[in-house]
């Protein structure tokens, strides 16, 4: 584990934090890959990085839902976090004509994967959802890097499209042609998203949220069907997709170890 101080911590959408660090190992990160991030008050906790810059900061985006996310949301400027990481497999590019869909705080790695397309010359359709338009975190950052490739979409309609981004991925891919698509959020979302994906012959990577724990394929926490997300993962393609179909979207385990069934 590295000891590193927050550079910056800033007020984020719906009561989240981006915390910003430097950190050379994770200047280094692909999109998609995640840090074990750890402030001695709570547990640690994997954060996918929403910022990787080669020549500068990185960051995490944090939303206050538990002990170990509330005492990292308590942080300020210049206080210690412990880093271990990067790890598991990020997102890989391909195509020239991609679709990107996040929910809640899914946007994370998305965006670092958005920042790395348009550095290399792609343009995404972006499409980002939340609740309400009081929870659409980073919008002013994908706006400025997107621009009239992000599409917003809220449950009550207060901005965008009204319905799930699931909702909308599935119409614009009626609408429009694409050759990839990216997923990151809720789980009911991605298994929508993958499904017509599936139907309409376009390959999909989607990052999978699971119990990390060891976060270096060893305890099990982590598994769906053979697969150890905190390896693995948390990007999976198509074909591990199929692999895990039947417990995607429908089952996970808590941290006893105990199945329960996927509700969002």
């Amino acid at each position: 584990m590295r000891v590193r101080r927050l550079t910056a911590v800033e007020e984020e959408a719906g009561g989240m934090k981006s915390l910003y660090f430097i950190d050379e190992l994770s200047s280094r990160a692909t999109p998609g890959q995640y840090v074990m991030m750890w402030n001695p008050e709570a547990e640690e906790v994997p954060m996918s990085l929403s910022t990787i810059d080669s020549e500068g900061q990185s960051s995490v985006l944090v939303r206050p839902v538990g002990e170990s996310t509330e005492a990292l949301c308590g942080l300020k400027r210049g206080d210690r976090v412990g880093l271990r990481g990067p790890f598991g497999n990020g997102y890989e590019i391909r195509g020239s004509s991609p679709l990107m869909v996040a929910g809640g705080t899914g946007v994370a790695s998305l965006n670092s994967l958005a920042e790395r397309m348009v550095s290399i010359g792609l343009k995404p359709t972006f499409v980002m959802g939340a609740r309400s338009v009081d929870q659409l975190a980073l919008r002013g950052r994908l706006e400025k890097l997107v621009g009239g490739g992000l599409l917003l979409a809220t449950d009550d309609g207060s901005c965008g499209f009204r319905g799930f981004a699931s909702d909308y991925a599935v119409r614009l891919m009626g609408e429009r042609s694409f050759d990839s698509v990216y997923a990151c959020g809720p789980e009911l979302m991605m298994v929508a998203v993958f499904e017509e994906a599936e139907r309409r012959g376009i390959r999909v990577q989607a990052s999978l949220e699971r119990y990390v724990k060891c976060a270096v394929g060893l305890c099990g926490s982590c598994a769906i069907g053979a697969i150890r997300i905190c390896r693995d993962g948390p990007v999976l393609d198509t074909e591990q997709l199929r692999i895990v179909r039947d417990e995607f979207g429908k089952t996970r385990m808590d941290p006893s170890g105990r199945f329960f069934r996927v509700d969002h």
